[in-house]
C-alpha cells in the first residue's frame, strides 16, 4: 500500500469507535506506563519495602499479562464497552490505594493490615481490572477494520502504545518532581476516571456477527490450556524466551536505583523511555532490513544485541552509557519482536495456530515474575558494592538465553524437521 494509499485509508477506512478505543488505549499506556516507571523505586524508597519492591512490581506486571487468558471470556460475555468500564472503574480505585501506601494520612490504615499484604492486595485488584484493556482494545481493532485495513489498523494501535509508553514516563517525571513520587499513582487514577467517562460518553460497542455459541467459555481456556502446556517443546521455547523478558524489565526494576543511588542522575524517568522512543523510531527500518532472515536469524542478532547492551552500561557506568545501552537493546527488541510471533505460528500444530498464539505473550508474564526476585538480588547484593557487576550478570543472562535458543532451534526445531 503506498503513502497516498494509507493517507486515504486513515481518512475513510476506518470507523468513529476504531479512534475512540485507540485515544483511550493511548491516554490508558499513558497512566500504566507512568505508574509502571516509578512503581519499584516508589515501593523501595517511599513504602519502605527495600527487600520486596522488585518481586511486588514483578508480580503487578505478569498478573497484567497472565491475566488475558481468562479475561478474553469476560470481554466476550459481557462486552467491549461495559468491559473497559469495569476495567478503568478498577484501575481508577486500585492505582489510588497503592498510592495510599505512600501518603501519611493512610498509615494508620495501611498498618491496620501490614504494608506488605496491603500492597499485594491492592496490586492484585489492579492487575484484575488491568487485564481487561488488551482483550477489548484489540477485539475493538479488528472488528472496526477489514482485511484491506486490519494492518494498518494493528499498526496504529501498536505506536500508539509506544507513544503512550514514551510520554508515561516523562509526564511520571513532572508528576514526582512537582508534587512527590506517590502523587504519580493519583495521576494514574485520576486519568482512568477520565478514561471511563470518555468510555462511557463516547464509546459505542462495534457491531459484530460472532455467534453465542462462538464466544469463548472458561471450559475452552482451561481445554487450550491443556492442549498448549502438554506441548513440552513448545512449552520449552516459551520458558527460555522468557529470559529475554527477565532483562527487558530491569529498565523499569533495576535501572532507576542505579541511576539514582549510583550515576547521581535523579531524573531516571528519562532513562526509562529511552527504549520506547528507540522502538518508535526503528521498529520499521529493521523489520525492513531485517525481512529476508529466517525467523531464528533475526531472534538470534535480536537477543545478541539486547544481552550486550548491558556490557556497555556496566563497563562505563555513565548517564551516556546508559543511554547508548538502551538503545542498542531496543534496536535488539525491534529485530526479534516482529519475527517472534512468526517463529511461534511455525512451531504450533498446523490446525492449531489460533490456539498457540493466543498463549504467545505468557514469556512476558514468566519473565515479569522472573524479572522481580532478580532485580531485588542483584540491587541488595551489589547496587552498592559492586554496580558494574550488576549489568555483567545481567547479560550473562542474556547470553545464555540465546545459547539455550540456539541449542533449542538446533537440536529440536531443525532436527526434527
Amino acid at each position: 500500500m503506498s503513502l497516498k494509499d494509507q493517507f486515504v485509508t486513515l481518512k475513510t477506512g476506518f470507523s468513529r469507535t476504531f479512534w475512540i478505543a485507540n485515544t483511550l488505549e493511548l491516554f490508558e499506556r499513558m497512566a500504566f506506563y507512568g505508574m509502571k516507571a516509578i512503581l519499584a523505586f516508589y515501593l523501595a524508597n517511599k513504602v519502605g519495602l527495600v527487600d520486596d519492591a522488585g518481586k511486588l512490581a514483578g508480580l503487578f506486571s505478569g498478573l497484567i499479562f497472565l491475566l488475558p487468558i481468562l479475561a478474553g471470556v469476560v470481554v466476550d460475555r459481557y462486552g467491549f464497552r461495559k468491559a473497559l468500564m469495569t476495567c478503568f472503574s478498577i484501575f481508577c480505585i486500585g492505582y489510588f490505594l497503592i498510592g495510599m501506601a505512600g501518603m501519611e494520612w493512610s498509615q494508620a490504615i495501611v498498618e491496620s493490615i501490614g504494608k506488605k499484604t496491603y500492597v499485594i492486595s491492592v496490586l492484585v485488584l489492579t492487575a484484575i481490572g488491568g487485564s481487561l484493556i488488551k482483550p477489548c482494545i484489540v477485539g475493538t481493532v479488528a472488528l472496526t477494520s477489514n482485511n484491506d485495513t486490519r494492518g494498518l489498523g494493528f499498526s496504529i494501535y501498536y505506536s500508539l502504545v509506544n507513544f503512550g509508553g514514551a510520554i508515561g514516563p516523562m509526564v511520571a517525571l513532572l508528576v514526582r518532581k512537582e508534587f512527590g513520587i506517590e502523587f504519580v499513582l493519583v495521576m494514574s487514577s485520576i486519568t482512568s476516571f477520565l478514561l471511563l467517562i470518555g468510555t462511557f460518553i463516547f464509546f459505542k460497542e462495534p457491531e459484530t456477527n460472532r455467534l453465542a455459541s462462538e464466544q469463548r467459555t472458561f471450559g475452552n481456556v482451561f481445554t487450550d490450556m491443556l492442549l498448549v502446556f502438554s506441548n513440552f517443546k513448545f512449552i520449552l521455547f516459551l520458558l527460555i524466551f522468557s529470559g529475554w523478558w527477565v532483562m527487558f524489565w530491569q529498565i523499569f526494576f533495576l535501572l532507576p536505583f542505579f541511576a539514582t543511588d549510583i550515576l547521581h542522575f535523579e531524573q531516571f524517568e528519562i532513562l526509562e523511555t529511552v527504549d520506547a522512543w528507540c522502538i518508535i523510531f526503528f521498529s520499521v527500518i529493521m523489520a525492513s532490513v531485517f525481512k529476508k532472515w529466517k525467523p531464528f536469524t533475526a531472534m538470534t542478532v535480536g537477543f545478541t544485541l539486547s544481552s550486550l547492551s548491558w556490557f556497555i552500561i556496566g563497563a562505563s557506568g555513565t548517564v551516556i552509557a546508559v543511554v547508548v545501552g538502551v538503545a542498542m537493546f531496543a534496536i535488539g527488541e525491534s529485530t526479534q519482536a516482529p519475527r517472534f510471533y512468526e517463529y511461534v505460528s511455525k512451531l504450533a500444530p498446523k490446525d492449531q495456530v489460533g490456539t498457540y498464539m493466543g498463549f504467545s505473550f505468557l514469556p512476558v508474564a514468566i519473565g515479569s515474575f522472573g524479572a522481580g526476585p532478580v532485580a531485588d538480588w542483584l540491587r541488595l547484593s551489589y547496587l552498592h558494592q559492586n554496580p558494574q557487576m550488576m549489568w555483567f550478570i545481567l547479560a550473562a543472562i542474556g547470553i545464555v538465553t540465546t545459547i539455550l535458543m540456539i541449542l533449542y532451534n538446533f537440536f529440536l526445531v531443525k532436527k526434527e524437521a
